[in-house]
């Protein structure tokens, strides 16, 4: 059936209706591994525009080499203005009316891109993601195994409208999307978090469909030269600032304050970012009996049996566990809340 969905798919296509964009900065150590996973794909009508942002190194040779024995790539330099600067210079240049991402230190497995144009081709999505596995795996920590569980567990649209706010459902090199629904949220942004999750927030936003596929599809790089690791862009506190502004212009929009259920670090970070832009937090909703009664940035701490006193604010379960997250998604449940109308999960 696979074979049948992207035969049809081509046949439809023109040789550049699926663009790959592909930023690298000094990336010759993985660059070379990442390019020829592309070139493997059993689905061949793409391009790849990979946008050199400034290298020092010999990520130019190493692209260019490359570029001479497959025609599909395409080299594009630049003057070393940030990631966000080269993806938009991608998505400009791009072709085609599919628009696929891709890292310069990860591998694609050789069936990535027909299984995602299958997806979207079945199930009218206008975005799809796909399982990744971290590597090498000596290197792989419990908590990375953590994330890439959840991660791969959001194959429906409903996981991954569900778990939007506990972090970014689809992990950004895995990323295929309909280039018109990234135009129209005005594709990628630099706001000083990260570019990926906002962007899919704000495809969240409009009501577009997206989920991930169930299969692994990526091996996704670790190392100490990772964006995530070396940025402040993708430190904890931006992702909160991201996923506070996002939540003030959507879900919070009605309401006249706010309930944050978890009084720990996280629900600490949230209430204080959720204040800094202008939310009332009205109280704090607890199971820890040494915090019951006590008061967190003027508001109250109150048991969770208390929590129905403030039905008429929006309330937030904010807890670093999935665990400790279900278990509040089953109580506000049974306090009568509706999760993504007047309940959300974060984390």
């Amino acid at each position: 059936m696979l074979a049948i969905i992207v035969q049809a798919y081509a046949g439809s296509m023109t040789a550049v209706d699926l663009s790959i964009l592909l930023p690298v900065r000094n990336g010759e150590r993985f660059l070379g591994e990442a390019l020829r996973s592309l070139s493997a794909q059993t689905f061949e009508a793409w391009e790849a525009i990979v946008v050199d942002d400034g290298s020092s190194d010999c990520s130019v040779a190493i692209a260019a080499e490359h570029a001479a024995g497959d025609s599909r790539f395409r080299l594009v330099p630049r003057r070393g203005e940030g990631l966000v600067a080269a993806l938009e210079t991608a998505r400009v240049a791009a072709r085609g009316r599919l628009i696929a991402r891709m890292d310069a230190d990860d591998v694609a497995l050789p069936d990535r891109l027909a299984v995602q144009l299958a997806a979207l081709a079945e199930d009218g999505l206008d975005a799809v993601g796909g399982g990744v596995e971290y590597f090498p795996a000596e290197d792989v920590t419990d908590g990375a195994r953590r994330y890439t569980a959840w991660l791969n567990s959001l194959v429906t649209v409903d996981a991954a409208a569900r778990d939007v706010f506990v972090e970014c459902p689809l992990a950004h090199p895995t990323l295929m999307a309909r280039a018109e629904t990234l135009g129209a949220v005005g594709g990628y942004r630099d706001c000083g978090w990260p570019e990926d999750y906002d962007l899919v927030l704000r495809l969240w936003a409009t009501g577009a469909r997206f989920r991930n596929v169930d299969r692994v599809l990526l091996r996704w790089r670790d190392h100490p030269g990772r964006l995530s690791r070396t940025e402040s862009t993708y430190a904890v506190d931006a992702f909160v600032r991201c996923k506070a502004h996002h939540l003030d212009r959507t879900l919070l929009a009605p309401f006249p304050s706010v309930c944050v259920w978890g009084a720990g670090p996280v629900g600490k970070a949230f209430a204080r970012e959720l204040a800094r832009i202008g939310r009332v937090v009205d109280a704090f909703v607890e199971v820890h009996p040494r915090k019951i009664g006590r008061r967190i940035y003027r508001a109250p701490v109150v048991a969770v049996e208390d929590a129905p006193r403030f039905a008429a604010s929006f309330a937030i379960g904010a807890v670093a566990g999935h665990e400790a997250r279900e278990r509040i998604r089953a109580v506000v449940r049974e306090q009568g809340r509706r999760e993504g109308v007047d309940f959300v999960a974060v984390a």
